[in-house]
């Protein structure tokens, strides 16, 4: 497996990959333009895990020059609990030292407890005393 920043022709096919490896509730839909905005912006934020050249997870490491955010992280659901989704945290994280940043951030839906063991194992922690706020464009 071998792990490193998208490349635009295969935006589509991560689309299709979070359609059953992602969390979909509670968010907007993901669009190509959307995707290839991001790819445009920062080419090193969306972060592949790759199994024989095949998707098999998936991080967006978004650094504004600022702050750290993850949003994205999954795995295929055949290959959890293998390592993947660590691994993945960590060259995100190791992307954000490079840019010297100090503290990450991640969006985790609240009722997403699979998830939240994860994000607890790789020293995540809610933070109570924030609420993120939202308004559709």
């Amino acid at each position: 497996m071998i792990l490193r920043a998208a490349t635009a022709p295969e935006l589509p096919a991560v689309l299709t990959f979070w359609q059953d490896a992602a969390e979909n509730d509670s968010r907007p839909v993901d669009t190509v333009e959307a995707v290839t905005a991001l790819h445009q912006r920062d080419p090193g934020a969306l972060i592949l895990a790759l199994d024989d050249g095949e998707i098999v997870g998936t991080i967006i490491a978004g650094w504004d020059g600022w702050r750290c955010h993850l949003y994205r992280l999954a795995v295929a659901p055949a290959m959890r609990r293998a390592g993947i989704g660590g691994r993945l945290i960590a060259a995100a994280e190791e992307r954000f030292r490079s840019f010297g940043g100090t503290r990450a951030d991640a969006m985790v839906l609240d009722a997403n407890e699979a998830a939240h063991r994860i994000w607890k194992r790789h020293g995540y922690t809610p933070q109570d005393e924030w609420s993120r706020w939202v308004k559709p464009l």
